[in-house]
Order: structure tokens, then sequence, then C-alpha cells
């Protein structure tokens, strides 16, 4: 039987960002790309034996046989803005993670200085990236965790694997989840679209990818205020192979994406991550047992079922 505490904030209207979210996003253009607040210091970089993806990873690369897990990304709208979750990516990375967006930063203060301010007009645009943009930065990473010469070299952990995404790329993170090579799943904010209802031009993820899911799958939502709170739902009813905890709070579409340091969203990822990948107990207990650390805050509302 699934558990469940219910969140005490009242729910946010539908339909769309709200002011609040729109003021937030706005702030979140002025913020400088930040270190997160990890132990390993996170830099975004480019490669040229990667074109069209950002890098997040941290400054100084481990020594002494010290190893990096990786974070696959799909971006918001499926867009080639890879800068779309940088504070967020920048926290993940910062504690031990090459976190790995397809796209230039379109955003943020390492956009072209001509987008720089400009407030997205959340229309939905045909999607201009694919589910196989994201694997190809794994494709990258592993082959230089495998060459010898490479600063990766030796220093990834192929087993500490995960994809993750938010929205329209939460879709796409779900339907690259079916790679063997992934060992942990998040999505954020997102769900698969009915069947047949294919709302952003472009995205072709039926609901059967839900049933090549091999690892446990955790969505974070932003309650019924967000506007893919009904297709993540629907996705968490429909989950059955694997297991699967929903955990919403009501921030919205963009939950705390656009905070500095990702907020309390990136936090929640994390544990997510330690437990998935690391089989961290004390991670694993934010997520489990009848008085999980997500159960007893009043701000969050649980379900879990499989575990």
């Amino acid at each position: 039987m699934p558990l469940s505490s219910s969140a005490q904030t009242p729910p946010a209207p539908a339909g769309g960002p709200s002011p609040i979210e729109l003021a937030r996003y706005a702030g979140y253009f002025a913020l400088p790309d930040l270190p997160g607040t990890g132990p390993m210091p996170a830099i975004v970089e480019n490669r040229a034996t990667l074109p069209n993806h950002l890098i997040y990873r941290p400054a100084s690369l481990p020594k002494g046989g010290g190893k990096l897990g990786v974070l696959l990304w799909g971006n918001s709208g499926c867009s080639a803005d890879a800068a779309s979750a940088r504070l967020h990516l920048l926290e993940i990375a910062s504690h031990g993670y090459v976190a790995i967006a397809p796209g230039t930063a379109l955003t943020g203060p390492d956009a072209p200085a001509a987008l720089r301010g400009i407030m997205p007009d959340h229309a939905l645009r045909p999607v201009a990236t694919m589910p196989a943009d994201i694997l190809k930065g794994l494709d990258w990473i592993l082959a230089e965790n495998a060459r010898p010469g490479s600063d990766f070299y030796g220093k990834i952990d192929p087993r500490r694997v995960a994809v993750s995404g938010h929205s329209c790329g939460g879709v796409q993170a779900l339907d690259a989840a079916s790679d063997p090579r992934v060992h942990a799943v998040i999505i954020h904010n997102s769900g698969i679209f009915p069947d047949g209802t294919p709302f952003i031009p472009g995205l072709t993820t039926p609901k059967q990818a839900l049933e090549r899911l091999h690892t446990p799958v955790l969505y974070i939502m932003g309650g019924p205020g967000d506007i893919a709170y009904d297709n993540g739902m629907d996705d968490f009813r429909r989950i059955s192979r694997v297991p699967v905890a929903m955990v919403n709070i009501q921030l919205g579409h963009r939950g705390s994406m656009d905070e500095p340091y990702g907020g309390r969203v990136a936090q929640v990822a994390l544990d997510w991550l330690d437990w998935q990948l690391d089989g961290n107990a004390a991670a694993g207990r934010t997520f489990t047992g009848p008085m999980c650390r997500l159960c007893v805050d009043p701000a969050w509302a649980v379900q879990r079922k499989g575990f």
C-alpha cells in the first residue's frame, strides 16, 4: 500500500507559470554560476570532443583512485538550452558527479549577450534535442574514462550512472532510462503524455516506455499547480515493474530549479542518487519507512509503491 502525507501549503493555480514563478525565474537569470555546496566545487564547461553539450563537473578531479558518478540531463522544453537547470546541475556536480546536458548556454551568464535577461515566453516549441542526444553524453564520458591521456581517465564509475530531466526533458529521460547502463532515474515536474496526444511537436515517447524501466524511479513534482501534475501522477499509477516514489512540493512547475544551489529539490535528488547508486541507507531514509524524512515534513506529499 502506498503511504502518503499531505502538504499543508495551498495548491498553486493550475494552467501555467504564476507571477511568483515568473519573478523567481527572472531572478535566476541574474545569478552567477555557483560552485555548489558539496565538497568538490563545481564548474561548467564545453569540450570540442563533445559538441553541443555542457559538462558540469568538479573543478578539481579526484586523485588517488577516487571516482565520479554521472548524471545525464534532459532540458526543460526539450530545448537546446543546456543551462536551463545550471544551478541544480552545479549542485549535483559539487557532490561528486559529472552532469551532462545537450545543447549550449542560452540562459544565464554564459548565454550570448543578445539573449541575456530575456524572459522565456513559455510557449511550447518543437523539440530541439532527442533522447539520443542525452545518451551521447554517456557514450562520451565512458569513452573518456577508458582513454589514456584524458583527464577523466579512470575517474568515472560506470555503475554510478543516472538519468534525469525536467518537464519535456523528463519525458526524454524516461525514454533514455531503458539504456542498460543507467542505474537510477529522477524525473522532475514531468510525465508522459497520454498516447495519441503529442502536446509538444516532435515528442513521441509513448506510455509504453514505462514498461521498459529497469531501475527504481523518483518523480519530484510541484503539486496540483504543476502543469505536468496529471501526466506525472498517471505515470505513477501505471508503473508496476519497478519501485517508484512520487513526492510533491507546492512550488509549481519549475520547483526550486532557479534557486541558489538548486534549493530543496536538489537535496532530495542527491539523497536519491546516494541511496540508489551508493547504497547509502541514511540517504534512503529520506524515502523509506513510515516516518521517512519527507513523510514527516509538511511541505511534502509522498506516495510510494514497490519498495
